[in-house]
């Protein structure tokens, strides 16, 4: 038996030998283009990897980051993990609060962050009781800070050996941690293990699922704090993919001028991200018909963005699910070879579902007595699975207990398996609304209200209520180019698309923006948190 380790350095070491020339850009905040070749990028990660030692950061021992989607980031993403130490990339949207607790939790040793939040890091580093160095990623520091020791990277990365020899890491070794975004409690921390990032990176490189390859040129817009970015950063690096990164703080205009520029063959990000560009090509039609592919996630993505995509773009938006502890991939959508020749409208309704478990992934859906529900996507239950990179606990956390059954991670999110075998989201658990003992499904609301040509966002929550326990309230927002809709308009809208009649929202409220969790997501908790404000902020035509 070969004793050959499936570690992160067979994926970094592939483009290094093969792939030298293939180029990675990061957008700067003048608005040009920072570039480099393979070639420079392994080096420096060969440098970076050396130069943790002098750092201080010990063999197994925990480093944050707190970064944009980067070049300098990505180098990270290698240079730690290769090295034998581990990766948290810690969410910088997170409150301080959490912040605080997430790298206090993992116990990072060191910080590396990005230039623009040196205040906030300046802020918490009183609190973090295991950081002994702070790394601000670029080429000199501020002589006038609260953090010590600072260094600059660019000094980190002048000092390290661009030959250095990585380590030879046993693939069950930690890599990588994330943090869950925390919808009750303190967030939830997630270990993956070199072997799980390189089979799931060999998934993603699949043809059906997204078929990541050399010829690709990717542009990251899930956060790599988020999930490692959906672990494509990993994929695309092996494979010697071309990377356009979008850099600090960018609008949707940012990454529709990326896609045009740089022809961009396949990006991906969260729903609202994606509807957000929709509304901007509604204004200004950017180039952007080179995609080959468009990844949202997040949320279920509605069919009516898929259709404008589509129709007015020629993109086809791809969908699957998963989560943290799923690393973060569990299925992803297939249209299987007797489905090739439905047409678009066909097609969308197999896209605008989550799939088919991702070959290594395996899945069951429960119902309350905890028996697999019939194929007939009427029945609803609770997602399972289990597989080679999904979780099997949480790091030091006495709520693994409830997640995880025999091997297999209990999800929370309520679903439909057709005949099939395809997925499709109902709601999470937490989000389906009961009313007179009944349940409605938040997700069919909000992607039936999206289909309406007024509304650019809509999120549905469950109001309290005297006699039904919970009702449906709406939230929207508005394209001021449209005429506001009444609610009666609004009912029949819905009515038209098949929503029955006792599930039709009692109110219909439209808000300037909608809040949204640090990683894109509709912050539903924040709405229901703060109903009768939002009540009184949104605006209502009868």
């Amino acid at each position: 038996m070969s004793d050959y380790s499936l570690n992160l350095k067979r994926l970094v070491e592939r483009p290094e030998k093969y792939f030298p020339r293939n180029e990675i850009l990061t957008r700067q905040d003048d608005g040009s283009m920072f570039r480099y070749t393979y070639k420079d990028y392994c080096a420096r990660v060969r440098r970076l990897a050396s130069a943790l030692e002098k750092l201080g950061v010990k063999p197994a021992e925990k480093v944050a980051t707190l970064a944009w989607n980067t070049h300098q980031h990505l180098e990270l993403y290698f240079g730690v993990p290769c090295a034998g130490r581990v990766l948290h990339t810690a969410n910088l949207r997170l409150s301080d609060e959490h912040l605080i607790y997430t790298i206090n939790h993992a116990e990072d040793v060191a910080l590396f962050f990005s230039p623009d939040l040196l205040t906030q890091v300046e802020a918490v580093a009183p609190l973090l009781k295991h950081v002994r160095a702070y790394v601000m990623l670029a080429d000199e520091v501020p002589a006038n800070t609260t953090l010590s020791p600072l260094h600059a990277y660019e000094d980190l990365i002048a000092s390290g050996d661009p030959d250095f020899e990585y380590p030879e890491v046993d693939e069950h070794a930690p890599a990588s941690m994330c943090f869950t975004s925390a919808t009750t409690g303190n967030p939830k921390c997630v270990v993956y293990s070199h072997r799980a990032l390189y089979l799931h990176s060999q998934m993603l490189c699949n043809a059906d699922t997204m078929a990541v390859s050399e010829k690709d040129t990717l542009l990251p817009i899930a956060p790599m704090f988020h999930v490692n970015s959906w672990g494509l950063p990993f994929a695309g690096v092996w494979m010697g993919a071309k990377f356009v990164f979008p850099g600090q703080r960018p609008h949707a205009e940012d990454l529709l001028k990326l896609i045009e520029d740089h022809d961009a063959t396949f990006a991906f990000g969260a729903v609202t991200v994606g509807i957000d560009m929709l509304n901007v090509l509604q204004e200004r039609p950017y180039r952007i018909q080179n995609l080959r592919g468009l990844l949202l996630g997040g949320s279920a993505t509605p069919a009516s963005v898929m259709k404008s995509y589509l129709e007015k773009h020629r993109v086809v938006v791809f969908t699957a699910w998963g989560s943290t502890e799923c690393a973060p991939m569990a299925t992803a959508m297939c249209i299987k070879r007797d489905q090739q020749s439905l047409d678009d409208d066909g097609k969308i309704g197999i896209r605008v579902r989550q799939g088919l478990p991702v070959p290594g992934v395996e899945m069951k859906v429960l119902d309350e007595e905890n028996l697999s529900i019939p194929w007939d996507d009427k029945a609803v239950g609770e997602v399972y699975v289990r597989g080679p990179w999904i979780a099997t606990s949480y790091l030091n956390e006495p709520r693994s207990q409830e997640s995880f059954i025999d091997g297999w991670w209990k999800s929370g999110d309520i679903a439909a398996v057709n005949e099939e075998g395809v997925l499709r989201l109902v709601d999470r658990a937490k989000d389906l609304i009961k009313s007179g003992g009944e349940w409605i499904s938040s997700v069919d609301l909000e992607n039936a209200l999206m289909a309406h040509p007024a509304v650019r966002e809509a999120t549905v929550v469950g109001a309290p209520h005297e006699k039904w326990i919970e009702r449906p309230l709406a939230f929207m927002v508005l394209d001021k180019t449209v005429a506001m809709p009444t609610d009666a308009e609004l009912r029949h809208h819905l009515s038209v698309h098949g929503i029955a009649k006792w599930w039709l929202p009692d109110d219909f409220i439209a808000l300037s923006a909608l809040p949204k969790t640090g990683v894109g997501k509709f912050d539903k908790k924040q709405l229901r948190q703060n109903l009768e404000s939002y009540r009184t902020e949104g605006q209502r035509a009868e």
